[in-house]
């Protein structure tokens, strides 16, 4: 996990040197669909990195993008009425059932479908009109790390080609030596925190809440942490009765609209006497974890999951668990 993880910069490099052609192909298309809402598929981390894309489409496109509970399809069999619309599917494998057998029905029912794969010559790209391969190369962790940074730079450089937004395109050229500063963050901090904790709330919103999915994820996976995700807005509507004196919270405030909101909340929190871990960038002087810069603000979300990666394999072996084979899990899942 930690090789791979901090293979993420070469990864993202190799992707972009490789892509382009494809994405301006693809993006001519999409802009002359002109589609009014599109469809994310997708589950586990794979789902995490769409809900990042749904995000940023939205923000920079105003494009409404909706997640596709697989089962409406593959056992309700619903006439989803599509046509004209952009579905995307995003995995590691491409080679669930479910995923397959959506994203097929979709194109039959007239979505133009696309999808975003590390595997080449999966079943899923070979049920859909458009491939973007993540270039992440064979990734032997259970755990995903480079392919889903992988997946977030290949959807932010969809979005960055769709709306011809030079800025962000230009952005994303720069990943890769901001990814190698990302990964030399100091986080060791997190790892005296939750050396021995047992359950924890992961705290983001906007395109952060998304790393903050993710992060929740890998922590039950590798650390055997009870770790659960939740907006900051939505954390107070019921999830905060739960947080006391020496609750642990990670909390991710990156820059944007939504930092504010995330730094009272952490204030917040340690007023009640939990224990907050604030994860932000280095001018904000109350953060315990330092959150580098992309830059554009958009690709923030790669920097601080690149960071929270290091970490995590970090804290599994400091717990006395091997973050490469977490108990009864497989690579590649496969659901119905």
């Amino acid at each position: 996990m930690l090789e791979e993880a901090r293979a993420c910069a070469e990864v993202v490099e190799r992707q972009t040197q490789t892509l382009d052609p494809r994405l301006e192909t693809l993006a001519e298309q999409l802009r002359r669909l002109d589609p009014q809402v599109a469809l994310t598929v997708a589950r586990g981390s794979s789902d995490h990195a769409a809900s990042y894309f749904a995000y940023i489409a939205m923000q920079q496109l105003g494009l409404p993008v909706a997640s596709l509970p697989m089962s409406v399809v593959t056992l309700q069999q619903a006439p989803l009425r599509v046509r004209g619309q952009v579905a995307l599917g995003f995995s590691q494998s491409g080679q669930s059932p479910d995923l397959v057998e959506s994203l097929r029905r979709l194109g039959q029912c007239g979505a133009t479908t696309v999808s975003l794969v590390n595997a080449e010559g999966s079943p899923l790209e070979q049920a859909c009109q458009y491939h973007l391969p993540l270039c992440a190369g064979p990734e032997l962790s259970v755990a995903a790390t480079k392919s889903f940074v992988a997946t977030l730079a290949a959807g932010a450089r969809l979005v960055a080609h769709w709306g011809q937004d030079r800025a962000l395109q230009e952005a994303g050229l720069a990943l890769p030596a901001q990814l190698r500063e990302a990964a030399g963050q100091d986080w060791s901090p997190a790892i005296d925190t939750l050396r021995d904790s047992e359950r924890l709330m992961v705290i983001g919103r906007g395109a952060g809440f998304a790393i903050a999915q993710e992060a929740a994820l890998k922590l039950k996976e590798t650390s055997v942490i009870q770790a659960e995700a939740f907006s900051s807005a939505e954390v107070r509507h019921g999830p905060m009765a739960l947080i006391d004196a020496q609750y642990p919270l990670l909390v991710f405030a990156p820059r944007g609209v939504e930092q504010a909101g995330l730094l009272q909340l952490a204030a917040d929190m340690r007023q009640r006497g939990a224990s907050v871990l604030l994860a932000a960038p280095a001018d904000i002087a109350g953060r315990d974890l330092t959150l580098s810069g992309a830059e554009h603000p958009a690709l923030d979300p790669l920097l601080a999951i690149q960071s929270f990666y290091i970490m995590a394999a970090a804290l599994a072996e400091a717990r006395g668990l091997d973050p490469d084979q977490p108990r009864h899990l497989s690579k590649v899942t496969c659901t119905q």
